[in-house]
């Protein structure tokens, strides 16, 4: 698999450019040609084998971008290691957690990560998380800024032990089917499931969507801004480009900083040719209006990509008319974790085939989409909503969740027998297009990141005056979804706002800042069926304020529960805008 990513070009063309780091501080872009990468990933390989790293081991990768972090992945794959990249965003809970299920036999971090102008403690933050982690028996600490950290005894100083190591590493022989990642993604059920994929089939999927969604010609510089620590830095940062011989930009720093005039700085600099983001971050820049984006010169732009969620209509016109000029040709890609890479995007498509706003439209090759009713029956012709599933296997499709094979034929196989279940909801146009309406289970995508709504109650339930709780999403202006949390506190508790504080404060400590919760609300009980099951459908009702028409509440237990719910959260209303 590197040899597809690294040496191909390195005996062809040793002096292309492989990435270009744009790093945190403003105008410092680092280029890295193929030679160079290569140099890198073999130092890195050498050093994990030398410290006893073999094929099939598991190695946590907890790193902000840069062309180390993408080295670590090559090095792991290089020599038949499993990584798994844990976004560094993360609490010490969560990557532990990881580690933990993933049996990871080290951990590769930076001392510091720095992000917005700010100092991220990654290895503060590992080094509370291996304290739990048995399995972990060594830490690999690269340098990012010239601050001390911790050093202890399992701790080995990166850079120092790669400037040792032969610049020769012969890869590992792999067979397709063998691991290649494994990578955490949330799930309508608490724990975060260990996604796999495979060698062949997902470098072959990812490197030929990366060429014909974008339409990824030789020269190009493709700016994909994803971080590495979910499946789109992967696919479209890391394992697609390079296998096309191609120059992949690293994004390490935010929209917003220095100003909401980075990215399209960053592209007039780099001459960017393709540009692929998030809705939420078009959502962020729109608000600041249209001159942080014509202040710079974006005439490299040929194709820009949206993928996280469903695009908005405001921001899809946004992103096409002001930053494209309305003369790129914009992708709504439609994808998860587990399909290895994009399924259902506007290209490839016969020439100027049109392109419908804020709509995926077409699957790509060899990707059968169809639409089922709630009995499992197939909906046949245009003009109609269903689950969304996927007729046939596709090269890129994750072959189990780690550790768990039944977790992953219940989630994806079972609820429509023949066929991938993805979880989300779709509307095949009359053209037979097809638009993703969101997710039918109770995950929701906050800015992009898919959160299941039971690990922020998991998460939220710990608190002892918090017996219990139900989340859910409500639509949110940049976020696209934001979580809303209904809790039934204890009778005797009394500093209501304490415990809010201390609930985000948990939330934060068991995921990452993004699951805090926007608003949390007090209710005496929560609306529960006979059974005992939460009815959120009732709660998503208050809060999108459509409680005029509740549908049945005939199965509740006691239906009086809706009223009181509503008088709370009208109150609520009242005392946020006050």
């Amino acid at each position: 698999l590197t040899v597809n990513c690294l040496d191909q070009h390195v005996e062809k063309s040793p002096d292309r450019v492989a990435l270009i780091w744009e790093r945190d501080e403003p105008g410092t872009a680092v280029h890295v040609t193929y030679r160079e990468l290569l140099d890198l990933t073999c130092r890195l390989a050498n050093t994990l084998k030398k410290y006893g790293i073999q094929k099939g081991d598991k190695v946590a990768i907890y790193m902000s971008v840069s062309p180390l972090s993408v080295a670590a992945m090559l090095a792991c794959a290089r020599i038949g290691a499993v990584h798994t990249v844990v976004f560094a965003g993360f609490s010490a809970e969560s990557l532990a957690g990881r580690i933990t299920d993933s049996e990871c036999k080290a951990v590769i971090t930076y001392n510091q990560g720095v992000r917005g102008g700010r100092i991220i403690e990654l290895k503060m933050t590992v080094d509370e998380a291996v304290k739990n982690c048995p399995s972990i028996k060594y830490v690999f600490v690269a340098q990012r800024t010239d601050n001390k950290v911790h050093m202890g005894d399992c701790d080995i100083p990166l850079e120092e032990e790669m400037a040792k190591a032969s610049s020769v590493c012969t890869p590992e022989s792999m067979d397709s089917e063998d691991m290649l990642f494994m990578l955490y993604t949330s799930g309508s059920t608490g724990k975060p499931k260990g996604i796999v994929h495979s060698q062949a089939g997902y470098l072959l999927y990812a490197a030929l969507t990366h060429k014909y969604v974008f339409d990824y010609q030789q020269g190009d510089v493709f700016g994909c801004v994803a971080d590495i620590g979910w499946i789109t830095g992967h696919s479209y940062v890391v394992y697609g480009p390079l296998c096309n011989g191609a120059t992949s930009v690293l994004f390490e720093s935010t929209p917003v900083y220095p100003d909401p005039g980075r990215y399209w700085e960053v592209v007039q600099r780099l001459k960017i040719n393709q540009f692929y983001g998030a809705p939420t971050a078009i959502r962020l820049l729109l608000n600041y209006g249209e001159e942080w984006v014509k202040k710079y010169d974006r005439s490299s732009l040929k194709t820009l990509g949206s993928v996280g969620e469903p695009i908005n209509h405001e921001a899809w016109q946004w992103f096409y008319y002001v930053v494209g000029e309305g003369r790129c040709t914009l992708v709504d890609t439609w994808w998860q974790t587990e399909t290895g890479g994009i399924c259902i995007a506007p290209r490839p498509s016969e020439e100027k085939a049109e392109i419908v706003p804020a709509m995926a439209m077409r699957p790509f090759f060899g990707i059968v989409p169809v639409l089922v009713d709630e009995n499992g029956k197939v909906i046949e012709g245009n003009d109609v909503s269903g689950a969304l599933c996927i007729a046939q296997p596709w090269p890129g499709m994750a072959r189990t969740i780690y550790g768990d094979h039944q977790r992953f034929v219940d989630a994806y196989f079972k609820a429509y027998p023949g066929y991938y279940f993805t979880g989300d909801g779709a509307y095949r146009t009359k053209k037979g297009y097809y638009q993703i309406t969101g997710r039918m289970d109770d995950v929701i995508n906050v800015s992009g990141h898919r959160l299941g709504t039971a690990e922020i109650e998991d998460a939220m339930a710990g608190h002892p005056e918090v017996p219990e709780t139900a989340v859910i999403g409500y639509p949110h202006k940049i976020k696209g979804e934001g979580a809303f949390a209904f809790i039934v506190l204890k009778e005797q508790t009394a500093h209501i706002d304490r415990v809010k504080e201390e609930l985000k404060t948990i939330v934060a400590s068991k995921i990452a800042k993004y699951a805090v919760p926007d608003h949390i609300l007090v209710v005496k009980r929560l609306p529960k069926t006979r059974s005992g099951k939460i009815m959120r459908r009732l709660l998503r009702k208050v809060v999108t304020e459509q409680s005029s028409n509740m549908g049945d509440v005939t199965t509740l237990d006691d239906p009086t529960v809706v009223k009181e719910i509503l008088d709370a959260y009208q109150k609520y209303k009242e005392k946020s805008s006050s």
